[in-house]
């Protein structure tokens, strides 16, 4: 597909509930911004609490018939979705690369691309999942936790879906969702596979709408028995504060300020330039992306030079295009908070080494930043402790390898990380020090199987594989 092509602006003045799209209790539609043009792109529906109230009621009454069919017909029901997504992921790729900014190759590949893929491994792992197990004269059974409320991100905005709607459905919850105002309208493509495919009606619902309105009524709900939540840390506390009212069951996957640690003996080229391509992935709007590179000190000034070329390489422009490594960020407001850290960085003393706040030559228009990169960073500055979600990389010099230890544990989060070393096993055995939900290892690769969230304030939970599946699961002891 040609996805340069503009896409026309299409209004979803409905949401889904209880099978049906459904006229909304309010009026008031969203603007979904093209992040390249700046233009409007669609419109979604301005939810409101009494839709959350009406969603609500439907996945409630839906509970019990989809709790009760058999693994055989939910596993039916995720590999059609699996498939349909699949047929219609260059339609996706297209919305994401404009919504979001992630080049169309990449776009396909991972936004439209991993979420057919994790739907599908629900499918294939349901029957081979024990809901049950005898421990003496215990018959332990894994039962759905109920409905449940999931509110997700702008920049992953399918994938974040399917990886909670997936695993939620597998275990036989039904859902509410208010997926990100920024970057909804896959969220809208899911909501018509759900329905083509004849899922039970409550069993899935769509209600579009703000965090302040929409979101804070799902996490509130008293008839609402989980949430499962990826933004960022200050929204997740807000979210735990309105589910804390009725003690339902919260999983976070929150911000991130991951470290590539870089030991001594590391292939330098390959572990710099590799860090350099995952801290500018999606433009470095990745939570878990490693925005932290240790380097030892006597080896700084040519990681350096290898980052400065490495990130020089990357050429921006039209992600709908094809042909650029970097597109824009999701939203103006998103662009001047990076390009206030980017100012921040120099204040503060750190070496500018390559791109800053200046707008990219030849880019007036759309939500660009220069990828940059900082050299002679101190753990303690502001761009090594908080979450950017830029392309902004921060080279931190250190002196051995339990400063460097120090120097990745030292931030509030706990989300990802990388360590790279010519041998393996010290590798792990620094991996194992890190206090941090997943670990790369010489450039591991992401794994839809592995279990993904964090330690810290990068939240409680986790994603993917049986992992997630157990997160939508209670626990309920029959003693004979």
């Amino acid at each position: 597909m040609e996805a340069s092509a503009k896409i026309n602006a299409k209004v979803h003045d409905k949401i889904y509930i209880n099978g049906q799209w459904t006229a909304s209790a309010g009026a008031g539609l969203i603007d979904v911004i093209n992040s390249t043009t700046e233009e409007v792109m669609g419109q979604v529906v301005e939810g409101t609490a009494v839709d959350v109230d009406k969603a609500v009621a439907a996945a409630r009454a839906a509970f019990d018939p989809w709790s009760n069919t058999s693994v055989e017909e939910r596993a039916k029901f995720l590999q059609q979705i699996s498939e349909k997504l699949s047929v219609r992921k260059d339609e996706i790729a297209a919305i994401i690369a404009s919504e979001v900014g992630m080049p169309l190759p990449l776009a396909t590949a991972v936004q439209a691309g991993l979420p057919a893929v994790v739907m599908g491994s629900y499918a294939k792992m349901l029957p081979e999942f024990q809901f049950e197990e005898n421990i003496g004269n215990a018959q332990v059974v894994k039962e759905p936790v109920g409905v449940v409320g999931c509110i997700t991100p702008w920049n992953y905005p399918l994938h974040q879906v399917v990886a909670k709607l997936a695993p939620a459905l597998a275990a036989g919850c039904t859902v509410v969702l208010k997926p990100s105002e920024v970057a909804p309208l896959t969220a809208f493509v899911l909501a018509e596979i759900v329905d083509e495919v004849g899922l039970p009606p409550g069993v899935f619902n769509l209600v579009s709408g703000y965090g302040a309105v929409v979101g804070e009524a799902i996490a509130a709900h008293k008839d609402v028995d989980m949430i499962s939540f990826t933004g960022s840390t200050r929204a997740g506390r807000r979210v735990s504060q309105l589910a804390a009212g009725t003690v339902k069951r919260v999983s976070l996957e929150l911000g991130g300020k991951s470290a590539n640690l870089i030991l001594d003996d590391a292939d330098f080229d390959k572990a710099v330039s590799s860090g350099v391509s995952n801290c500018y992935f999606n433009s470095g709007q990745t939570c878990s992306a490693l925005t932290r590179m240790l380097v030892p000190r006597s080896r700084h000034d040519e990681a350096v030079q290898i980052a400065k070329r490495a990130a020089e390489k990357f050429t921006v422009g039209d992600p709908r295009e094809g042909k650029f490594k970097l597109g824009p960020l999701v939203s103006a407001t998103q662009r001047e908070r990076v390009i206030g850290y980017i100012k921040k960085g120099i204040d503060e003393g750190a070496t500018l080494v390559t791109g800053g706040a200046e707008k990219p030559e030849g880019l007036e228009t759309g939500f660009f930043v220069r990828p940059t990169i900082f050299a002679n960073v101190d753990n303690s500055m502001t761009i090594a402790q908080e979450e950017i979600f830029g392309p902004v990389l921060s080279i931190i010099p250190y002196d051995d390898e339990d400063d460097a230890v120090r120097v990745a544990n030292d931030t509030v989060y706990g989300l990802s990380g990388a360590v790279w070393s010519s041998d393996p096993e010290r590798a792990r055995r620094v991996a194992r020090r890190l206090r941090t939900g997943q670990v790369e290892i010489n450039g591991g690769k992401f794994n839809p199987l592995a279990p993904f969230g964090g330690y810290k304030q990068s939240g409680h939970g986790r994603e993917f594989g049986k992992y997630g599946l157990e997160e939508f699961l209670e626990v309920k002891a029959m003693l004979v």
